[in-house]
């Protein structure tokens, strides 16, 4: 069978992204309807905001991050350890679901994208940032003709 060499590299990764999103929608449905069937995972709602295909789209890295639920939090890594421990299910399902020829290797990390926000945002609330930025806003307006 020959490879299809045709595709140029734009629509390669426009691919790669579309599979990774579809993958994305796969975990979030399966752990909204709570099918999996383990302690940690269904006591929170997990939120699977990012996955990150391999070119090949043979490895899949999904970053997940619990969401407050009405119950005792949970730390991060106890609800990434979960799903690793249920990665043979999960990866599974999205193969029946995704309908490729070769089912992607799910791998599971934790999303710092939130923690590294909220330090951005309490580095631009320090009041020395925040008298920096006033001050170049000032210098702005005054440069302005009338």
């Amino acid at each position: 069978m020959a490879r299809r060499s045709d595709f140029t590299a734009e629509q390669h990764s426009v691919r790669v992204l579309k599979v990774g999103e579809r993958v994305r929608h796969i975990l979030s449905e399966l752990l909204a309807r709570q099918e999996v069937h383990d302690e940690v995972v269904s006591a929170s709602n997990i939120a699977v905001t990012e996955v990150r295909m391999t070119p090949d789209l043979r490895n899949a890295t999904a970053y997940v991050k619990p969401l407050l639920s009405g119950g005792p939090e949970l730390q991060d890594e106890e609800v990434v350890t979960a799903l690793r421990h249920n990665t043979a299910f999960l990866q599974r399902e999205v193969a029946k679901r995704l309908g490729l020829k070769f089912a992607p290797k799910l791998k599971f990390r934790t999303d710092e994208s939130y923690a590294e926000a909220d330090r951005i945002e309490a580095l631009l609330r320090d009041p020395k940032v925040a008298r920096d930025l006033d001050e170049g806003g000032e210098a702005e307006e005054d440069e302005k003709p009338s």
